[in-house]
C-alpha cells in the first residue's frame, strides 16, 4: 500500500480510529493486523518470509538471554537466516549472472539455473531491523522481548515497514506498552510531517523523476546540459522521495503517539562528505556504524586500515542499496570520498588559510556546501543510472557541456524549480535560523495560511500518479 494513494487516506483514519477507541490491552493487536493488511497489498505472499524470520528471531533472542556462553551460536543462526534470505531473494541472479559472464569468457555455460522471484517490498528494511534486535540482545543492551505478538510488531509496525527509519529496540518496543492518549500535540506535529512529506513527494519528487526518467533512460539522445539538469534533478528527487516518506513514516507514528527516529536532517546543506552521511539516511548510516564499522575496528587500527573499514562498510552499503554494479561504484565512490578528505585534510586547510578564506567564515560554508552537493550528485549518477555504460556516457556527455536544453515541457522545469526553492528556502531557515518557522510558526494566521499554501501546491502541481517511492526496491 502506497502512503500517496486514496487506499492509505482511509487506512489511515479507520486504523488510528479504531486505535484510540480500543481499550489499551488490545492496541498492539489491532496494530500488527493493521502491519499485516498493510503489507500484504502488495504481495500477500510474501508475509510467509517475513512471519518465518520473525518466529526465527523472536526464539532466537529467547535462547540469547538464556545461553550464556554458547549465546554466540544462537546470534550466528539468526543473522544467517536474515542474511540468507536477503541473499536469495535480492543476490541471488545478480551473483549467478556474474558467475555466467566469467564462465562465458572460458566458453563454459553456467548450469545453475535463475530464479524467477520478486525481490518483497521493503526485504532489506526489515531484515536489518530485526538483525538490531539479535545483536542488541546478544551485547546485553535489550532484554529478549517475551511477548511473540509485541516482537512481531516491533519488526512489522506498518508506517516504517517497508523504507525504515530502521528502529532500535531500545527505542520502539517499549512504546508498544505505554497508552497512548490522542492529544492534540501529537495530531498536530504528525499531521505536520505527514503534510510537508506529501509536498517533498508528491510536488517535487514526483515531478522531477519525469525529466529525470526521459533524460536517464536515453542519455544517448540527450545534450550534456540536460544530463546535468537532470543530475542535480535526481539529487532533489531521491533526497525528497525518500525523506518525503520518512516524514510521513514519522507524521503517522506521531499521531498515534510513537516517536521514531529521525532519518534526514537537511544533508544539502553538509559541508563535507562526512557530515552528509550524518544528515543522510541517518538510521542505515548509524547502523553500519556500529553493527559493521565499529565490529572491524573503526578508527582504533592502523591508518591502512581505518581506510580499509571505511572503503569496505561504503561498498557494502552500496550493496545493501541493489543488485547491481552500478550500486557498488555509488558505495565505492563515497568510500573514496571519505579516504580523500582525511588524506587531503591539512594540504585542504592550507589552502583555504593561503586563500585566506578563513577570514570569511559564510563564503567558506558556501564554497564547502557547493563542492559537498556536487561531488554527492556526481556519485548519484551512477546511483540512477541503469547501467555503467550509460553512467559513464552520461558523465563523459555532461563535461563536454554541449547541445540544447530539452525542454519539451517548459511548465515541468518551471514547477520542478519551484518544488526545488521551496525546499531550500524551508530547509535553508531551519539550518541557520531554527527560530524562524512558517509551518510551526506562533502566529495562527501565518500558520494555517502556510498550510493552506502547501495543500494548493500540493492539488495545483502534485503529480498524482501513483508513483512508487524509490526506496521501496531495497
Amino acid at each position: 500500500m502506497l502512503f500517496n494513494s486514496v487506499h492509505f487516506f482511509f487506512f489511515f483514519l479507520i486504523v488510528t480510529s479504531f486505535y484510540f477507541i480500543s481499550p489499551h490491552k488490545y492496541r498492539w493487536f489491532i496494530l500488527l493486523l493493521a502491519s499485516c493488511y498493510f503489507y500484504m497489498a502488495f504481495v500477500p505472499m510474501y508475509i510467509l518470509i517475513l512471519a518465518f524470520t520473525i518466529v526465527v528471531d523472536y526464539f532466537a533472542g529467547i535462547f540469547l538471554e538464556k545461553a550464556g556462553s554458547k549465546k554466540k551460536k544462537f546470534l550466528i543462526l539468526s543473522l544467517v537466516v536474515n542474511i540468507g534470505i536477503l541473499a536469495v531473494f535480492k543476490y541471488y541472479n545478480f551473483i549467478n549472472e556474474n558467475i555466467s559472464l566469467l564462465l562465458s569468457n572460458f566458453g563454459v555455460n553456467n548450469p545453475i539455473p535463475y530464479l524467477k522471484i520478486l525481490l518483497p517490498i521493503g526485504l532489506s528494511f526489515h531484515t536489518f531491523q530485526a538483525m538490531s534486535y539479535t545483536i542488541e540482545v546478544y551485547r546485553g543492551n535489550q532484554k529478549a522481548e517475551r511477548n511473540f505478538g509485541i516482537y512481531a510488531l516491533y519488526v512489522m509496525f506498518y508506517p516504517q515497514l517497508v523504507a525504515g527509519p530502521i528502529e532500535r529496540p531500545q527505542n520502539i518496543l517499549h512504546q508498544f506498552y505505554e497508552k497512548k492518549t490522542l492529544n492534540y500535540e501529537d495530531v498536530a506535529a504528525g499531521l505536520k510531517l505527514m503534510l510537508w512529506g506529501f509536498f517533498q513527494k508528491l510536488v517535487i519528487a514526483d515531478r522531477l523523476s519525469i525529466y529525470v526518467d526521459a533524460a536517464y533512460n536515453n542519455p544517448q539522445n540527450h545534450s550534456g546540459i540536460t544530463l546535468l539538469l537532470a543530475s542535480v534533478f535526481f539529487a532533489f528527487q531521491i533526497y525528497c522521495d525518500f525523506a518525503g516518506y520518512s516524514n510521513i513514516a514519522l507524521g503517522v507514528a506521531r499521531v498515534m503517539g510513537f516517536r521514531l527516529m529521525v532519518n534526514f536532517k537537511r544533508p544539502y546543506f553538509a559541508t563535507s562528505i562526512s557530515e552528509f552521511w550524518r544528515r543522510w539516511h541517518i538510521s542505515l548510516s548509524s547502523w553500519f556504524t556500529d553493527y559493521l564499522y565499529i565490529p572491524l575496528g573503526g578508527n582504533r587500527v592502523s591508518v591502512p586500515r581505518w581506510y580499509f573499514n571505511l572503503f569496505f562498510v561504503f561498498l557494502v552499503s552500496g550493496l545493501w542499496h541493489g543488485a547491481n554494479w552500478t550500486f557498488i561504484i555509488w558505495g565505492a565512490i563515497n568510500g573514496l570520498y571519505l579516504i580523500f578528505s582525511i588524506i587531503f585534510k591539512k594540504p585542504i586547510a592550507r589552502i583555504s588559510s593561503i586563500l585566506q578564506l578563513n577570514k570569511f567564515p559564510k563564503l567558506l560554508t558556501v564554497i564547502q556546501i557547493f563542492i559537498t552537493f556536487f561531488l554527492a550528485v556526481f556519485a548519484w549518477t551512477f546511483f540512477r543510472a541503469n547501467s555503467i555504460t550509460d553512467a559513464s556516457l552520461i558523465i563523459k556527455k555532461i563535461f563536454t557541456f554541449k547541445g540544447p536544453l530539452f525542454a519539451e515541457d517548459p511548465f515541468l522545469i518551471m514547477y520542478s524549480i519551484i518544488g526545488i526553492s521551496i525546499l531550500l528556502i524551508r530547509e535553508f531557515f531551519l539550518e541557520f535560523y531554527p527560530g524562524i518557522s512558517l509551518l510551526n510558526n506562533k502566529n495562527v494566521v501565518i500558520r494555517y495560511a502556510t498550510y493552506t499554501g502547501i495543500i494548493m501546491l500540493i492539488l495545483m502541481i502534485g503529480v498524482f500518479d501513483g508513483g512508487q517511492f524509490i526506496y521501496f526496491q531495497f
